[in-house]
């Protein structure tokens, strides 16, 4: 996923010169898997009216996965083009499951299955709870302040999600060869940051140039399958 901020912000070197905005291409790289695989409760657990059949996970490239599932962001304050993207609830599953959004954005949570959900979160970057609601329904949130924000569903214990709230519009999600662009970003020294759920944050410089910048980010696994502490933000 690629963002074009809709800017034409210039960088002033030496008081006179300005300098155009360029962008950064970059890779992830993810050499294992880092996703451990959940066990699913007993179907029993799940009946809230009508029975909705979980679906099994795709059959896809496991590291395609992993490289997919990196949200890439610049660190420090910049131009952020607020958005309204959408989180479904369908078949007992969060879809998609990790989604990147400036500060500010707005997320969509609509229930598309026949029984109820309770979708909540108690991130330091954000709480709150839905209440249940049914199929047809949705309920909007708002995100004001950047961080990792961790969801849930309280009816149904296999349902997680979670939303990386950027500090600017500098964002994206790789494709599955581990590619990505953070567009349009002025020339400068840059922290570049990469979010996994499992590896937690990884950081690296980089410089910008008028010419742009490329990148290659190893994206490691923090222990031997266990999940890192999510760094406070």
């Amino acid at each position: 996923m690629i963002r074009r901020l809709q800017v034409t912000t210039l960088l002033i070197v030496a008081g006179s010169t300005p300098l155009a905005a360029a962008d950064i291409h970059g890779t992830i790289v993810v050499k294992r898997p880092l996703t451990r695989k959940s066990v699913t409760a007993a179907a029993g657990a799940y009946q809230r009216g009508v029975g909705v059949p979980l679906e099994a996970a795709p059959d896809e490239d496991v590291l395609a996965f992993e490289r997919q599932h990196v949200a890439v962001f610049l660190e420090g304050k910049g131009p952020a083009a607020p958005e309204t993207v959408q989180i479904s609830q369908k078949n007992r599953l969060f879809g998609p499951d990790l989604v990147a959004i400036p500060v500010g954005s707005s997320i969509s949570f609509p229930n598309l299955d026949v029984i109820f959900h309770n979708v909540f979160s108690l991130s330091q970057a954000k709480t709150f709870d839905l209440g249940n609601y049914p199929k047809g329904q949705t309920r909007v949130v708002t995100f004001p302040k950047p961080g990792v924000v961790l969801v849930n569903c309280r009816l149904h214990p296999n349902m997680s999600a979670a939303i990386v709230v950027t500090p600017n519009g500098w964002v994206a999600m790789p494709d599955a060869t581990g590619k990505f662009v953070l567009a349009d970003v002025p020339p400068g020294r840059y922290t570049i940051a990469a979010w996994h759920k499992a590896a937690g944050y990884v950081t690296k410089h980089v410089d910008v140039t008028a010419e742009g910048a490329s990148v290659e980010i190893l994206v490691p696994l923090n222990d031997v399958g266990a999940p890192a502490p999510v760094a406070k933000r």
